[in-house]
């Protein structure tokens, strides 16, 4: 029996890595997966804007005096074009661009705003302080989502920041769900003597959803081998990914083992674990295997 890690590895290491994909616009991928590293168009910020609300200076006027006139003003989206003569400031509001000949600029909080229109400064600020430069988040050409990423509500809003209207994606996995066994019984309908309802695919979907897989239900399948490979290439034809829960232990109607060596090939049965000893994983012709335990808890932890 092999360790959990090293299943793990020997999953890994057969899978192969999706050659495939698709370009969606950034409106309809989420949930996906980047398919491509994706590279930054522009700069960010595009431009020399302005961290704070305040006032833009000059050094060389604040280093004559700390009381300046004022210029005019600089709004996001609507900067200061005037003539900016020397021993005056310009204010500013938060991510407005930066005069040309700024090298600082003074939050609000630290200006006295004097009766005749002057501004005093209380301290003299460093230079770029509180400035924000072309291409400080992001340099034009960065690599800013690599290959592998999920693309959700954080990296998304990212490339739609970029003016990146589409990105390329691995299509989403299909996987189908199957439960074997004459005992099983879907949820709704009244049990008989010796029937349980079937609680491991309802379970093992809902796992598959969170991870945003494309889900087919192939329903419950009774203990008759025959039916088993027939569900088994249909599933297979359609799927991914094929996982079952139950008929991969010991038992004289357990036919997912053998069915598997007929129409695929096992890479290995039963995991030093418990509970999920009986875990199965396989090659179909064109789909990958999962075998889970019959028990709910073992199929859960499996």
């Amino acid at each position: 029996m092999l360790t959990l890690d090293q299943a793990l590895e020997k999953m890994l290491t057969a899978l192969p890595r999706p050659t495939q994909h698709q370009t969606l616009a950034i409106q309809q991928a989420a949930n996906h997966i980047c398919a491509e590293d994706v590279v930054s168009p522009i700069n960010v910020p595009s431009f020399d804007n302005s961290a704070m609300d305040g006032y833009a200076v000059r050094l060389a006027d604040l280093a004559q005096s700390m009381t300046l006139s004022v210029a005019g003003k600089s709004f996001a989206g609507n900067p200061f074009n005037g003539d900016w003569m020397p021993q005056s400031a310009v204010r500013i509001m938060t991510g407005a661009m930066i005069p040309e000949g700024a090298d600082a600029v003074v939050m609000q909080e630290e200006v006295t705003l004097n009766d005749d229109g002057t501004v005093t400064f209380s301290t003299l600020p460093k230079l770029n302080q509180n400035i924000r430069r072309v291409g400080e988040d992001v340099k034009k050409g960065d690599v800013v989502l690599t290959q592998g990423t999920p693309l959700n509500s954080v990296s998304l809003p990212l490339l739609a920041s970029l003016g990146i209207a589409e990105v390329a994606v691995f299509p989403r996995l299909k996987v189908a769900v199957l439960s074997t066994g004459d005992e099983l019984v879907p949820v709704g309908q009244p049990l008989e003597q010796g029937q349980i309802y079937d609680t491991n695919r309802f379970a093992v979907k809902l796992m598959l959803e969170k991870l945003h897989c494309d889900v087919i239900d192939f329903g419950i399948l009774p203990d008759n081998q025959e039916q088993f490979e027939k569900a088994f290439v249909e599933a297979q034809s359609q799927a991914d990914l094929v996982i079952t829960s139950g008929g991969v232990s010991v038992g004289e109607a357990d036919f997912t083992k053998t069915v598997l060596e007929k129409v695929g090939s096992v890479n290995f049965w039963k995991l030093a674990i418990k509970p999920g000893k009986p875990f199965a994983f396989g090659k179909l012709e064109n789909a990958w295997f999962c075998g889970l335990p019959g028990n709910p808890v073992s199929a859960l932890v499996t």
